[in-house]
């Protein structure tokens, strides 16, 4: 029966539409995924001899083993942000004398094989062989290996449990968060009592085998939780709750852009893919850690420029690359209304900057590592306002594809064309060039200068460049319906 399921999947996906319209995307996205796999290949196999060069006195194990913490609360915040129950089509096979157990049972077994299971697998096989070559107790090692798995497989289900609850994700956020505190203001040395756990289980390999009542225990909850659900009657009916209306009165402020600010807010918030994004605005303000701690950057200052504008830049540049099909499913009522285009497009420039100026106001922490730091991040929020945003919703004249919001935001590459990919180019590489030339030939502040200048300049070109965009919008409105008309 397995076997089945799978050859109607495949022939479910390959015959679709959407298939045969986003080869493309699907083959960039390969390489993608590819290049992923290289660099956790790479970790996995070099991670050893690289920490036992940069820490001769420590164990490449233990110092591994005393940051896993870290990594299980992240991969849960990640997957709570990214990650969606693979769903097959069930509907079908409900007035069919097939056991619900089995369709259950098969829908959890696919999940074990996501990407966020596999990928990190690339790192924990190659580091566990190369610990066995280096000496190390091979029950040991295996142990150790055999709980990481069952970890990463106990993560995906926890995370069906509580995906959706907004207050669990907030105390697993909340957790990750105040134990880098400790470790950071040096209050509690969370790596070490983190590692011995896991150096314990190195130790005691048949401790391991705690991790299976853990998994077994979470796929059961799943299981029971699902089969429940699993009914025609389920499947078919419509479920109606009670609107909640959320005070945006404050927007009235605004004038006539308040009622597109207002219906912006309600979109991002009420549909999973545009709530996706807005929530990984915040995982982006710690992209800088990975530069700034790093000394290899502190010789590559163009690099440290970009990551600079992604501090800040995580909401716009995540959100305004996908304007209009964000609205694309009520596009044709929307232009058969009588208003003001411009107030249409600039609806979207408040929101990609009023969340811009928070980003940066959260960065601040930033100064912890130095002024020049500070000044780089807030050259790239002044380039992010007032380059960043103009062009991107510029660039989003050039949207052909409609967008499903009801779907999950990771691996949906539904409403993404050749377009996201080029107008990255000169969102990020402008300014990095830009910086880069000031910064090697005339030195000083004179990067962070010429970068933060040309954002101030757009912004005062704004009402300019608004009313070419408006046009160009004009120009393509006819062309854009009819595009976003057409099923995904």
């Amino acid at each position: 029966m397995i076997s089945h399921f799978l050859k109607l999947e495949w022939k479910q996906y390959f015959r679709s539409s959407h298939w045969q319209k986003g080869i493309g995307i699907k083959i960039i996205m390969g390489f993608f995924v590819l290049y992923f796999i290289t660099i956790f290949l790479g970790i996995g196999i070099g991670g050893y001899f690289f920490l036992k060069e940069k820490f001769p006195e420590q164990d490449p194990l233990q110092i591994v083993n005393s940051y896993l913490l870290y990594a299980i609360l992240g991969d849960l915040i990640f997957r709570y942000l990214m990650q969606k129950l693979p769903i097959m089509n069930i509907k079908p096979f409900l007035i069919l004398p097939i056991k619900k157990s089995r369709l259950v049972h098969y829908v959890l077994g696919k999940s074990s094989f996501s990407a966020f299971n596999i990928l990190g697998l690339f790192f924990y096989i190659p580091f566990s062989i190369v610990l066995i070559k280096e000496g190390y107790n091979t029950a040991g090692v295996l142990g150790w290996l055999f709980l990481i798995i069952m970890i990463i497989q106990s993560s995906n289900f926890l995370n069906f449990l509580i995906n959706k609850n907004n207050v669990v994700f907030g105390v697993i956020a909340t957790t990750l968060a105040a134990l880098i505190a400790l470790q950071k203001f040096n209050i509690y040395d969370v790596t070490t009592a983190g590692g011995r756990i896991f150096d314990f289980v190195y130790a005691n390999p048949t401790f391991a085998l705690i991790g299976i009542l853990v998994l077994v225990t979470l796929y059961y909850l799943n299981y029971k939780q699902l089969r429940n659900q699993v009914y025609l009657d389920e499947a078919v009916s419509q479920k109606v709750t009670e609107a909640k209306s959320v005070d945006l009165s404050f927007t009235d402020r605004l004038g006539d852009v308040a009622p597109f600010i207002k219906n912006d807010i309600r979109l991002i918030w009420r549909n999973k893919r545009t709530r996706t994004v807005f929530l990984m605005s915040f995982p982006f303000l710690f992209y800088g850690l990975i530069f700034f701690t790093q000394e290899t950057y502190q010789k590559m200052p163009a690099m440290l420029m970009f990551a600079s504008l992604f501090v800040t830049g995580g909401f716009a540049l995540n959100y305004g690359q996908f304007i209009p099909a964000w609205d694309s499913a009520h596009y044709k009522m929307l232009m058969s209304q009588s208003f003001k285009y411009r107030k249409f497009l600039e609806s979207k420039w408040i929101l990609m900057v009023v969340m811009t100026s928070i980003l940066y106001l959260l960065s601040i922490p930033y100064l912890y590592f130095g002024l020049d730091i500070f000044l780089m991040i807030t050259a790239g929020a002044v380039f992010n306002i007032g380059f960043n945003s103009l062009f991107l919703i510029y660039a989003g004249s050039y949207n052909r594809k409609r967008i499903d919001l009801t779907k999950g935001g990771f691996g949906n590459t539904q409403g993404t064309s050749a377009t996201q990919f080029i107008i990255m180019i000169p969102l990020m590489l402008f300014p990095m060039l830009l910086f880069w030339i000031f910064n090697k030939f005339v030195g000083g502040f004179s990067g962070y200068i010429v970068v933060a200048t040309v954002g101030v300049l757009a912004f005062l070109l704004k009402n300019y460049a608004m009313n070419f965009i408006e046009k160009k919008y004009i120009k393509d409105k006819y062309a854009m319906i009819n595009a976003f008309g057409k099923e995904a």
